[in-house]
């Protein structure tokens, strides 16, 4: 089984989209519903049907990483509490996600550098996750452009970075009901990973 995979490069946080597809399973729906509501009801409001199935395959695999609790606050809670939910089922479905918080974010900011150096941290990362997964050499030079341009936008819509342009780092305080869903779920790991002031 491969460590990592590129499946980030099909889309951000996608929020209005996440709220959308997460109220669509809390009814629980059958493959029909699930279709219907994607292709008859446009429920994505994307103009190509492609699209719309492709964000909508990635949206729901990151929430099946959470429980029905996450899904009701990621569909009605507040945009801070939905934004670092999004983040953390972002987090448990990408490992390259994940990895690049805690070895390379992570340790510019033990470091008290301001900004990260997009190119040069993630050639750099990328070597060390061939280390761990020899696969990854094989994904091509724009999959990992788009990876890095995905991972970017990610961290800038959590507000870990102040924008894509700066990539000033600004890990944000993480809203308590978040913490608390964590907690409860017996999230640490992810909480670990989102909780950089810790």
């Amino acid at each position: 089984m491969a460590l990592y995979n590129a499946e980030i490069s099909a889309g951000s946080l996608m929020i209005p989209e996440s709220r959308r597809i997460a109220r669509l399973l809390l009814t629980h729906p059958t493959k029909e519903q699930w279709f219907e509501a994607l292709k008859l009801d446009n429920v994505l409001q994307k103009k190509s049907p492609a699209t719309a199935r492709r964000q909508a395959r990635l949206i729901r695999n990151r929430l099946d990483t959470l429980n029905d609790a996450a899904w009701v606050l990621i569909a009605d809670g507040a945009q801070e509490v939905t934004t670092q939910l999004l983040m953390a089922a972002c987090i448990k479905h990408s490992r390259i996600l994940a990895d690049f918080m805690r070895d390379v974010y992570s340790g510019h900011l033990r470091r008290l550098e301001q900004h990260l150096s997009p190119s040069k941290d993630w050639e750099t990362f990328l070597a060390e996750c061939v280390q761990r997964d020899p696969d990854v050499a094989n994904f091509s030079d724009t999959t990992k452009a788009k990876m890095l341009q995905v991972v970017l936008r990610v961290l800038a819509e959590a507000k870990y970075l102040d924008s894509t342009k700066t990539v000033r780092i600004t890990p944000p305080h993480l809203h308590p009901d978040v913490v608390r869903f964590l907690k409860q779920n017996d999230e640490l790991a992810v909480l670990s990973t989102m909780d950089m002031t810790k």
